[in-house]
């Protein structure tokens, strides 16, 4: 067993390496624009090759494991139930009904294309849910197959290209529609993949907008812990009875996102601490992403074909027909 001072030796290298790329990837949104999630993507599968190096390989694979699990335990701090308590029945309901149906949807229309049921709910989770963030997330209770990794960082380019063109087109759609502010703000948050897109269109239309935008949104983030555990247990069913004859443990880090979520919502975390915890779990979600990106290889992401992307695109129109229909007759 490694020393705490050889064990920190020994990822130091590699997690440096994908700190390095976070904040170059973080330079360049922040200055030029784009999605951070993308840029961290793209620049780690220019460096693949070092996640074959022995003195690189170990501290890219914490990043890639340990770090994201971290940032997405701390998602939970940007939850609360008063929050979510003052949108009232409709959109919760309709959170919960087009969640599970995206998923659904997915696993079905996988079946379809001939592609795994694996793929079409980590795709529709991450349509569903919060993009990227769910994409990492889900993929943690996924089969440990040769592609979990390829469809995983598939599926991240795909939900935040998906994501940032919504971005641009449905606050038109919206304004073509003449919904209310508040209408608007539910259609944003419950159809446009990453949560920082979905502030950006609601702040489109108008400071309500955003703001009930925003709290839609983390609604749908807090369903990221009843769905990643509802998995976790579907797979280690379908993975055989002797999977089946071990324990069922709930990963930590959906322990942490609970913990944190009900922290937040009886107001034990100050402001200033959830903003902190906020930015820390951007930054660890945008180094596992850069650490992801440096194992995979180019030409397997190449081999992935069109279908994967069809699956993506029709959970993406499905769920913002969901939202609108619900819009027409449920307001």
């Amino acid at each position: 067993m490694l020393q705490p001072l050889q064990w920190v030796r020994r990822i130091f290298p590699g997690l440096l390496i994908s700190a390095t790329i976070a904040m170059a990837s973080t330079f360049i949104s922040d200055h030029h624009g784009g999605p951070v999630l993308l840029y961290a993507l793209l620049i780690g599968m220019a460096f693949h090759f070092l996640s074959k190096d022995s003195v690189a390989a170990p501290g890219i694979a914490f990043a890639g494991g340990t770090v994201l699990r971290v940032g997405v335990a701390l998602l939970g701090a940007r939850i609360s139930a008063g929050e979510i308590a003052d949108l009232g029945f409709m959109p919760v309901a309709m959170v919960v009904v087009g969640v599970t149906t995206t998923i659904i949807l997915g696993a079905l229309l996988s079946r379809v294309l001939r592609l795994s049921t694996a793929l079409g709910v980590l795709t529709g989770g991450s349509v569903a849910i919060c993009g990227a963030s769910a994409a990492l997330a889900i993929s943690t209770v996924l089969p440990r197959t040769k592609d979990r990794e390829t469809n995983t960082l598939f599926t991240i380019i795909a939900v935040t290209t998906l994501s940032t063109i919504a971005m641009i087109l449905y606050p038109l759609i919206a304004h073509t529609l003449t919904l209310p502010d508040y209408a608007a703000g539910i259609l944003l948050g419950g159809t446009i993949h990453d949560v920082a897109q979905v502030v950006a269109a609601g702040h489109l239309i108008s400071s309500d907008a955003e703001t009930v935008a925003t709290y839609v949104k983390l609604l749908r983030v807090a369903m990221l812990m009843p769905v990643v555990l509802i998995l976790s247990v579907f797979f280690l069913g379908r993975s055989g009875r002797a999977a089946m004859d071990r324990k069922l443990s709930v990963p930590l880090f959906l322990l942490g996102f609970a913990a944190f979520a009900i922290f937040n919502s009886f107001s034990l975390i100050p402001a200033q601490l959830g903003d902190t915890m906020s930015t820390v779990s951007r930054w660890c979600l945008v180094c596992a992403i850069s650490a992801l990106g440096m194992k995979t290889a180019l030409q397997e992401m190449a081999g992935v074909g069109w279908r994967p992307l069809l699956l993506t695109v029709a959970e993406t129109l499905y769920l913002l027909l969901f939202v609108l229909l619900v819009l027409k007759f449920a307001l």
